[in-house]
């Protein structure tokens, strides 16, 4: 525990030392919210309506951070040398890759205060304090697949190629999501699709979880389909790299 405090105490010196490489987690969402959503009125103004927008962008909020902070880093730590030599250090891997779960966690929570601050303001939006924190370890559980999915980017590619990749697949399962538009605008073959994505299985868990209802079997099914099928293709890329630059 104490190596892993340590691992992710550099990593968030690391991060805050480039304030700008924090603009795209922490500003983007919340500027999403005041610019797309509260002018609105007509959602704005509707609680249902105004909460669902706030989770859909703490969602991609947490979604963003996980994977520039896991592609990015992962994939130009590779390429420096400091990471071979850690590697050679008599320290368990585990603590380095907690130490980095740790710090995206911390991020992640930090990147929805805007969010929630400005749905508070602004709109309608209305949770209680039970929802919050049932939504809050909702956002923690739905977030996996995507660390998972940062880390394989990360250790399948060069940097320069992580940050185009990283781009594409977040806003590509943004849009397709839901994250951005609410489902019931979609065409019934884009919503029959995004119920596979793991960005709409987050949301509609994080929904439940704020605002109660039914939670169909599709939304924790994939949630875990993916969680598993990530962090297998996670493992392997990791072994995989390992192999190849190590033995």
């Amino acid at each position: 525990m104490a190596l892993t405090l340590v691992h992710a105490r550099i990593i968030l010196v690391e991060t805050f030392r480039i304030p700008a490489a924090l603009i795209g987690s922490l500003v983007f969402p919340g500027l999403s919210l005041l610019f797309f959503v509260v002018p609105q009125r007509t959602v704005a103004d509707n609680p249902e309506f105004a909460t669902q927008a706030v989770i859909a962008l703490s969602v991609f909020a947490l979604m963003s951070n996980s994977l520039f902070s896991f592609g990015l880093n992962i994939s130009a730590n590779r390429e420096q040398p400091w990471d071979p030599y850690l590697r050679t250090l008599p320290v368990p891997g585990v603590s380095r890759v907690l130490g980095q779960i740790c710090s995206t966690g911390l991020m992640g929570l930090v990147s929805i205060l805007p969010v929630i601050a400005i749905g508070a303001l602004f709109t309608a939006a209305e949770a209680s304090v039970l929802g919050v924190l049932a939504g809050i370890v909702a956002l923690g559980i739905s977030a996996l697949p995507f660390m998972f999915i940062g880390i394989s980017i990360g250790y399948s590619m060069s940097s320069k190629a992580a940050i185009a990749v990283v781009q594409i697949v977040m806003f590509g399962l943004a849009f397709a999501g839901g994250l951005f538009l609410p489902p019931y605008l979609f065409a019934d073959w884009l919503d029959t699709l995004s119920k596979f994505l793991p960005s709409r299985q987050a949301r509609e868990f994080v929904i439940w979880a704020v605002q109660g209802g039914e939670l169909e079997p599709w939304v924790w099914i994939g949630i875990l389909v993916w969680t598993a099928a990530t962090f297998a293709l996670a493992l392997l890329l990791f072994r995989r790299d390992e192999g190849r630059r190590y033995r």
